[in-house]
Parts: structure tokens; C-alpha cells; sequence
């Protein structure tokens, strides 16, 4: 007769483990200790992220501490971890390790592979773990969208929908204008993604994203 001996159960990964993930460009997250694993960011995406983060560097005051793609540890074992396309912390950066205080803004950038996670899996936690605004961009070049969610009493609530070339505004975490568009598309960005008008239509058309005059 052979005696059969129960599985041992599935061991579950920390952000410990992670430290040994290949440094290959993608994006290795824990979900219950189970790794939840995304290709490297494409071009578009990486545009949208950067200018993003440029844009509202230049709104916001020094005391905020803006990270594109930083690590964020959401409960006290490890187990679960996610990295947002793009975070604002009103903290300092951690001594060691990764962020284990929910940022003050959190900002995913859709890919095909990531609508459902983004939209659906990353709002339920990222509300249970208290963040207070997130903001979800679809990067279509044709029309970019921003989708605007705010903290009301433990779950999201949409505040906003903004896409193309009108002009989304809001005061959290900061006061921020700008421009879906400009977030994607060629030519002079950093002259319009804050609201400015176009070329040739008075002196609104020379402000930089930081409100600065620019040379036509």
C-alpha cells in the first residue's frame, strides 16, 4: 500500500523575493503573494508617462515627491505589491526598501493587456489601501482620456472624464490645467499641455507648462 503525503502548500512571495526578478523591463507585482507580471512599458506609454510627470512637476510645490513606476508595498507582510505608472507622495522617500504609505495620487496608464486589471483590480485596491485620487489616462492617440476617481467613504467615485484636446482641471493633490492631447501627441507639447492656445492666438500661445515664457 503507498501512503500518499499531502502537497505542501504553494509558499507565497514577498517583496523580499522580488529582489531576485530579472531586471528585464517588465513589471513584476505581487497580488496574495503571487507574482502578477506585465511587459515593459511601449513608446506611447513611456511619452504619456514622462510628460505627465514633467507637467506636474511643474504645478506642484517641493514638498510633493513625484516617482514614475515606484514600488508601493500595500500591506503590512509583503504579499501584496503594485507599481503605478506614476505616483505623487506628500512623505519622504523610504530609508530603505519600498513605499508603505498610500501616495496622495496614484496614475495608471491603460495598455491593451491592463484595461481590466487598471480599471477594475487596481481601483479596488488601490481605494482599500486609502489612496485618495487616482487617475486612470487611456493613452488613444486619437482623443487621450483621463478619467478623474476621488476617495468618498472607502470606495471611488468618478469626479471626471476629460479627453482630447479640452482641458482637465483639478485641486487634488494640487492645483493642475492640462491638456489630454498634449499628453501623446507631436509638436510642441510643453507649451500647450498646460491649457495654452495655440500659436497665433495671442501671448497665451509662448507660456511654457510651468507658466514660463517660451521663444516662438
Amino acid at each position: 500500500m503507498t501512503t500518499r503525503h499531502p502537497e505542501a502548500p504553494e509558499r507565497r512571495l514577498t517583496v523580499a523575493d522580488l529582489e531576485r526578478t530579472p531586471d528585464d523591463g517588465r513589471r513584476y507585482e505581487l497580488v496574495d503573494g503571487r507574482l502578477d507580471v506585465s511587459p515593459a512599458p511601449k513608446p506611447l506609454h513611456t511619452r504619456v508617462a514622462f510628460r505627465l510627470g514633467n507637467h506636474l512637476g511643474a504645478s506642484c510645490e517641493y514638498a510633493f515627491e513625484i516617482g514614475e513606476g515606484p514600488g508601493i508595498t500595500l500591506n503590512g507582510d509583503g504579499t501584496h505589491h503594485r507599481i503605478p505608472d506614476l505616483a505623487v507622495f506628500d512623505t519622504d522617500l523610504p530609508e530603505e526598501g519600498y513605499f508603505v504609505v498610500p501616495p496622495v495620487l496614484a496614475v495608471e496608464i491603460v495598455s491593451p493587456e491592463s484595461v481590466f486589471r487598471d480599471n477594475h483590480t487596481k481601483r479596488r485596491e488601490y481605494a482599500a489601501f486609502g489612496i485618495p485620487s487616482y487617475w486612470i489616462i487611456n493613452p488613444i492617440p486619437e482623443k487621450v482620456g483621463i478619467i478623474e476617481l476621488r476617495l468618498d467613504n472607502g470606495e471611488y467615485q468618478e469626479v471626471t472624464q476629460v479627453y482630447g484636446e479640452d482641458v482637465f482641471e483639478t485641486d487634488l493633490p494640487f492645483p493642475v490645467k492640462l491638456v489630454p492631447h498634449w499628453l501623446a501627441a507631436n509638436g510642441p507639447w510643453p507649451k500647450h499641455i498646460g491649457g495654452a492656445a495655440p500659436e497665433g492666438s495671442g501671448a497665451d500661445a509662448t507660456q511654457g507648462s510651468d507658466g514660463t515664457a517660451d521663444d516662438a
